[in-house]
């Protein structure tokens, strides 16, 4: 077969060959470049930010477009894999339908989350049944997350304090298997999500000596931290007593303001701290908003030098 002339290519209009290649190869980057806020426009951006960094064991059933599959997202699978697709005989999908898993914690990610999580769905929902993805990076070939999920999905999410949920009916009869869940299980921290009405979601996790909060909110990062610096110089920062801030990460173009707490108390003894400091946060933030919050006083200052030097960002 004769080779193709170089004139018969079909460039785009006024390009040279080189340009061509030039702007094929920015557009190959620019798919991979880093989201600043990754699942911005979702309704569930906090919840997602909070599986995919702190929740040891939770998963939700998410409505993924295109398929009849029944699809979970969760915290992590076994292995520490990317995604499965459950056996016919050991799915549990509605309907009888075929079951697949994708993890939001793996071994291995990528700079965008949403487009790695693209990624395990679109391969979740074409995989055969009972293969796994070990790695889930994406390579710029996924839809867009939008292309999958609904941008208003609010699902509920199903905490556990195990990996029970891991295993299959025939897996449970499994020694071996029942070991390895037993180490998985040993490892899991006590949590909840605080069933309390504010903005963004609050998480407490009990590590064992001090139990913490962890509130992931999205207001813009300059405005929230000003508002932290004014209640904590107020003395006020603070979820009632046995609770102590102690400080901010930030992940995934959020902030995460963290709370040490008094550990013999439930999780859901602080939603009323928490609604009560959320009223706060909103009169101070819609200030800022707008431009008629005072300049930050002297101490103010001082409090947020000492928010921002401990400032960590984990992704």
């Amino acid at each position: 077969m004769a080779k193709k002339k170089k004139n018969q290519e079909n460039l785009p209009e006024g390009m040279s060959r080189r340009q061509a290649k030039l702007a094929a190869r920015a557009a190959e980057r620019a798919k991979l470049q880093k989201d600043p806020r990754p699942y911005d426009g979702f309704a569930m951006e906090a919840d997602l930010i909070a599986l995919q960094e702190f929740v040891p064991s939770a998963h939700f059933t998410a409505d993924v477009k295109g398929t009849d599959r029944t699809v979970r997202i969760v915290t992590v699978l076994p292995g520490a894999v990317a995604a499965l697709v459950r056996s016919e005989e050991d799915s549990n999908g509605s309907n009888g339908a075929v079951e697949a898993l994708v993890a939001l914690q793996t071994q291995r990610r990528g700079d965008n989350p949403n487009r790695d999580l693209a990624y395990k769905l679109n391969w979740a929902i074409n995989a055969k049944p009972g293969e796994s993805l070990d790695t889930g990076i994406a390579d710029g070939s996924e839809p867009a997350l939008t292309d999958l999920l609904d941008k208003d999905m609010d699902e509920p999410i199903t905490v556990a304090q195990d990996f029970n949920w891991w295993l299959t009916e025939d897996q449970r009869d499994n020694p071996q298997v029942v070991a390895t869940l037993q180490q998985a299980n040993d490892s899991v921290l006590p949590s909840e999500k605080v069933a309390a009405e504010i903005n963004g979601v609050a998480w407490w996790i009990n590590p064992s000596e001090k139990a913490h909060i962890r509130w992931v909110r999205q207001e813009k990062e300059a405005d929230l931290l000003n508002v932290l610096a004014r209640l904590h110089a107020a003395g006020e920062l603070n979820l009632g007593e046995g609770s102590k801030f102690a400080g901010v990460f930030r992940t995934h173009g959020v902030l995460v303001p963290v709370w040490d707490l008094d550990n013999t108390k439930d999780a859901d003894d602080w939603a009323a701290g928490l609604e009560a400091l959320d009223k706060k946060f909103a009169e101070k933030l819609a200030a800022e908003a707008d431009g008629s919050a005072p300049e930050l006083t002297g101490d103010e200052h001082k409090a947020k030098q000492t928010i921002v030097s401990r400032q960590v960002t984990i992704r």
